[in-house]
């Protein structure tokens, strides 16, 4: 008996210690994306598209995908055809989407008049909500499961296309995901698959990179992106521990911590 239980706390301690390795050596992929996003060679930058980057750190394999917030929907600017579509992306019927599109619209607007298909204050109080609108921008993308529609299945699925950190009433083509790149008029999953594939292509120090449109001929910049990113890093040791985290962080010194990156959003243990 004390063999048996000296060994399955021996055990019990190197999965600890595998584990803990693996944890710390995920933050290191978090803290190596964000000194690559700020790269001064533009050839060699990373870029925040949701390609993958891989590289080896004490022993362990770390892979990192990186997603620039300016590619997603913002809920606090995006229009109700925007909010439309992605709802719909998500499995709604149309006229289920444009009614959760309104009500997003009247969660964010500062008055209590209630536009077509929306819900403010007494929708809310018919609804058996014990609290109204926040007649305010989103302060969190969790939030917006109170949005009166909404249900957490589709919050789940959607999750990763909605942010609040973009500012842009359009997602920015050059980093969006093949999900939010289907929202956009006229884009065929040919012509996804043909931009995400061009966008990806290594680049050739001295050469231009090929020119990319969407299908009404707006030119896609590959750069100028935002200076918030998801981070999601994964690090994985030979013995087969392994541990994920997801982070959002917005780039830019921090005259507090006197750090490099601010942190807004985390996530242990994350695996998609």
């Amino acid at each position: 008996s004390f063999s048996l239980s000296a060994r399955v706390e021996a055990l019990q301690g190197r999965n600890l210690l595998d584990s803990t390795r693996a944890r710390y050596a995920a933050e290191a992929g978090l803290h190596r994306a964000a000194y690559e996003l700020r790269g001064n060679n533009p050839d060699t930058r990373w870029v925040a598209d949701g390609r993958v980057y891989s590289f080896d750190f004490e022993g362990a394999k770390i892979e990192v995908q990186l997603y620039d917030e300016t590619g997603k929907v913002d809920l606090n600017v995006a229009d109700p055809l925007l909010l439309t579509a992605l709802f719909e992306l998500g499995g709604l019927e149309k006229r289920e989407a444009e009614q959760l599109a309104a009500a997003v619209a009247d969660w964010r607007d500062p008055d209590d008049l209630v536009t077509v298909n929306g819900a403010e204050a007494s929708e809310y109080k018919a609804a058996g909500r014990a609290y109204g609108p926040r007649n305010a921008p989103f302060e969190t993308v969790s939030e917006v499961q109170q949005v009166l529609g909404m249900s957490f299945e589709l919050y789940r699925e959607l999750e990763p296309l909605m942010t609040i950190y973009s500012g842009r009433a359009q997602p920015n083509p050059a980093f969006a995901s093949p999900e939010v790149l289907q929202l956009i008029p006229g884009m065929s999953p040919d012509l996804i698959q043909l931009l995400v594939q061009q966008r990806q292509q290594p680049v050739v120090p001295g050469q231009p990179a090929p020119p990319m449109a969407l299908p009404d001929g707006t030119p896609v910049v590959a750069q100028g992106g935002g200076l918030t990113y998801t981070i999601r890093s994964r690090a994985t040791l030979p013995g087969g521990a392994n541990a994920g985290l997801e982070a959002t962080v917005r780039l830019g010194a921090s005259m507090v911590a006197r750090r490099p990156f601010r942190i807004v959003r985390w996530r242990d243990g994350e695996s998609r």
